[in-house]
């Protein structure tokens, strides 16, 4: 059994949340501010988009109405607001309360745990205060921009064809960066545990 951690070790990974909420906000009203909005209208040298890295890296504005990645744009209005808006606050809270109550939890989850829900927030904070929906800016090439290579068009591999990964934010990073490492110490922990039963 894991010994009682003190409120003290919880609040402080609470910080990589807070941190995340204002470095998103503050990029995207930045972004909102001086970048226009991409649309199938823009033209280039208009400003709507910016090379940072050439063609590899460009910041763009564009708006999203599903989750991440853009994925569930093409559902309804009341359904996505259920599905996006609702469910995640309430998904949000529940993690709170299992992360201030849990005391198994290592110092390295702590982290990743705060800093999905600071992403999840910033990105909540969006859909509740931007009407046209999620601030999306970050547009990168993918794997299907490299000549040559056949990549697959059909199944679960399809994406690796995608020419460019969906447009995304700070807030997805961090969910992205945060998720990954807090998989990678539960399957760490899960060999050590099982090397330790085997010794």
């Amino acid at each position: 059994m894991a010994n009682k951690q003190s409120l003290s070790q919880k609040l402080i990974p609470v910080s990589l949340s807070a941190g995340t909420i204002i470095f998103d906000q503050i990029s995207k009203a930045l972004v909102v501010k001086n970048i226009p909005r991409l649309t199938y209208f823009s033209e280039a040298g208009d400003g709507s988009i910016i090379n940072v890295l050439g063609n590899a890296l460009r910041l763009i504005h564009v708006r999203n109405t599903g989750a991440a990645f853009s994925m569930g744009n093409g559902l309804p209005q009341t359904l996505r607001s259920i599905l996006l808006a609702i469910i995640p606050l309430i998904v949000i809270a529940l993690v709170f309360a299992v992360y201030f109550r849990n005391n198994d939890f290592t110092k390295t989850q702590r982290w990743c745990i705060c800093g999905i829900l600071g992403g999840g927030l910033g990105n909540l904070i969006d859909r509740f205060f931007r009407p046209d929906g999620v601030v999306d800016f970050i547009d990168c090439i993918f794997f299907g921009s490299i000549k040559g290579v056949n990549w697959p068009t059909k199944g679960i591999f399809s994406w690796l064809s995608m020419e460019r990964w969906p447009t995304f934010n700070i807030a997805d990073s961090v969910i992205v960066v945060c998720g990954i490492i807090f998989v990678i110490t539960f399957i760490v922990q899960f060999a050590r545990e099982k090397k330790g039963n085997n010794d």
